[in-house]
């Protein structure tokens, strides 16, 4: 039972966080808006009505002691190899959670993975994911996706013999490149807002959705900092949630890479 008693699964939030970064070097405890990058990730993991631990996993030892300071658990620290630019993020949860169930005989029902780049997030929408999941055993996952901007119908990729070839064809349609959007299949663009698991599909199916997913469609801004002209957005859009003004009437410019 959570501590307001809301109900009594076990819910982890996951936050990953290594120390490289290419793009804003250090951007995980990069000052923005008066916090570290990272705190507003433990920030809203803790003031969640359903989540009873929040665990950051690092390689760095100074986003470890940040992170502490912050309120959250650093139980261990991540292996390097597991740190690297390419690093998926199946090898950090499974590594966190095998790690939870050997050292401390901890098993979550839910890991909700809260990404510390895209800090602008409301906790009521964190909390909405998870009670989707929660009221749908049978899932595996849910993930957060929003309305694509482009449709992959429409999209082309080089082949071999240097002729274009399309990304993905519909059944029954000879050339659905060149037909209105509106009459081609709705798509949506996974935006990292905020996902939920249950470890199942982790550690028995070796994936990060399993094999069922629902959808959470976030309507708000999308707002990450992956480089430095992101960050006035980003900071004007936290500064709004701080005054508790929505942050949707700030600029996007920035989002979670497919």
């Amino acid at each position: 039972m959570t501590s307001n008693g809301a109900f009594s699964l076990n819910v982890l939030a996951l936050i990953p966080a290594r120390g490289g970064s290419k793009g804003i070097p250090r951007k995980n405890i990069l000052t923005l808006a008066g916090k570290p990058v990272i705190a507003y990730s433990i920030l809203h993991g803790k003031a969640s009505k359903y989540i009873n631990r929040v665990i950051v996993s690092t390689d760095d030892a100074e986003i470890a002691d940040v992170s502490r300071q912050w309120g959250a658990e650093v139980p261990f620290m991540r292996p390097a190899e597991y740190a690297q630019d390419l690093s998926p993020d199946i090898d950090v949860f499974r590594h966190c959670l095998l790690w939870l169930r050997e050292h401390e005989g901890y098993e979550p029902d839910l890991v909700v993975h809260l990404r510390p780049p895209g800090p602008v997030r409301r906790v009521e929408l964190i909390d909405q994911a998870i009670e989707l999941l929660r009221d749908h055993p049978d899932a595996d996952a849910v993930r957060s996706v929003t309305m694509a901007l482009q449709s992959p119908y429409k999209m082309w990729h080089m082949g071999e013999d240097g002729f274009l070839k399309p990304v993905l064809r519909v059944e029954g349609m000879a050339d659905s490149q060149s037909i209105p959007r509106q009459m081609l299949p709705t798509v949506y663009w996974q935006c990292g807002y905020v996902d939920v698991i249950r470890p199942r599909a982790v550690l028995e199916k070796n994936s990060m959705w399993g094999d069922t997913v629902l959808p959470f469609i976030v309507n708000d801004n999308l707002l990450e900092i992956d480089y430095p002209e992101n960050i006035p957005a980003v900071e004007e859009a936290l500064k709004r949630l701080e005054a508790g003004v929505s942050p949707d009437s700030a600029p996007t410019d920035g989002r979670h890479p497919v």
